[in-house]
């Protein structure tokens, strides 16, 4: 079984800044992905941003230059730094991996999500 458990959410002012992480536990044995999505109210949920196992990264357009995704492999953690957060960043953000269990198993995981309030 393997969870993922975020932190770092909360209420910041527009121009502000925040950090989320997510750590990664269980019975892994490897980590390939790991990202954030996030899920405005009446709107679908959306890939933030994510890192592959060697570390390249990929990310919305709409937070290019504003968000980081990065990773601590001996950790099972990812992280995302927010800068110059805007009204429209305001959403659930849900920690996403795809694991491979010790059992050999593929996983697509999810985390329980972390509310980010940015307010004008």
């Amino acid at each position: 079984q393997v969870q993922l458990v975020e932190f770092g959410g909360g209420l910041v002012q527009a121009g502000g800044s925040l950090r989320l992480s997510c750590v990664a536990s269980g019975s892994i044995f490897s980590i390939n992905f790991m990202g954030w999505y996030r899920q405005a109210p009446g709107k679908q949920r959306e890939l933030v941003a994510n890192i592959s196992k060697s570390g390249t990264t990929n990310s919305a357009d709409s937070v290019k230059g504003r968000f980081t995704i990065s990773k601590d492999n001996a950790k099972n953690m990812v992280y995302l730094q927010m800068n110059s957060l805007k009204p429209e960043d305001t959403a659930v953000y849900y920690c996403n991996a795809i694991i491979r269990t010790r059992w050999g198993t593929a996983l697509n995981s999810w985390g329980q999500g972390t509310q980010v309030t940015v307010s004008s």
